[in-house]
């Protein structure tokens, strides 16, 4: 458990970094097919192929993360069920991150082509491309949140499920030993009424529980 303790701190630690950087290249990309002065644009392709080889050496490492926590998750009978889900999401994530670092670079190389053989109207293209980018980049930054706050419901309800399943077995136990005091002690039997009522209670608010915050998550994320 302290080895994907560890690792789980190093994925998340690395994809937040990767997330900081792919933010800033893609506005660096931007950057670049906007009409500046010289000393400006040679700072800002610095700083995109700079920031393009972090990206990638960060796709390494998180890589080998995964591939470690994919070695973990190899043996599932020894982990629980929300670490085994927690190592799904990282691999999800992961690949998420790939596709748009390579969805980013593919516009970027667009809009430079474009900007080189459309150099006559390059003011009227930079407007264009600013609006755009700061309109994606800002959807990106709303769609990141609403998968991080899902992330997070889902994993306290996972949690909550874990602790109540081991709730239960510690429950069966004592009901088995109450049963053989039961059949000596029939007056028990209103108290052990009033357990089984109060489980099936607990039972209905968790599942209302888990409910509303799956449908609030829902809600949130359409709107």
């Amino acid at each position: 458990m302290s080895n994907y303790d560890e690792l789980h701190r190093q994925c998340r630690t690395l994809e937040n970094l990767f997330d900081a950087k792919l933010t800033s290249y893609a506005q660096v990309a931007s950057n670049i097919v906007r009409p500046s002065h010289d000393l400006e644009a040679a700072h800002s392709a610095e700083r995109w192929n700079d920031l393009e080889a972090e990206l990638d050496d960060l796709s390494l490492k998180l890589q080998e993360i995964n591939d470690q926590l994919a070695t973990l998750a190899a043996n599932p009978e020894l982990l629980s069920p929300s670490i085994l889900r927690a190592i799904q999401r990282h691999r999800e994530l992961q690949q998420d991150h790939l596709r748009e670092l390579r969805r980013t670079k593919a516009n970027a190389q667009t809009a430079l082509d474009q900007a080189n053989l459309l150099s006559g109207v390059r003011n009227d293209i930079d407007a264009y491309k600013s609006s755009a980018a700061d309109s994606l980049l800002a959807e990106r930054g709303r769609i990141d949140s609403s998968h991080r706050m899902t992330d997070d419901i889902l994993q306290q309800a996972y949690e909550t499920r874990s602790e109540f399943s081991r709730q239960r077995g510690s429950l069966t136990s004592i009901q088995n030993r109450m049963l053989h005091v039961i059949n000596t002690m029939p007056g028990l039997n209103n108290l052990v009424s009033m357990i089984k009522s109060r489980r099936r209670r607990d039972s209905i608010i968790l599942g209302v529980v888990i409910g509303v915050g799956v449908i609030i998550t829902l809600s949130y994320i359409w709107n």
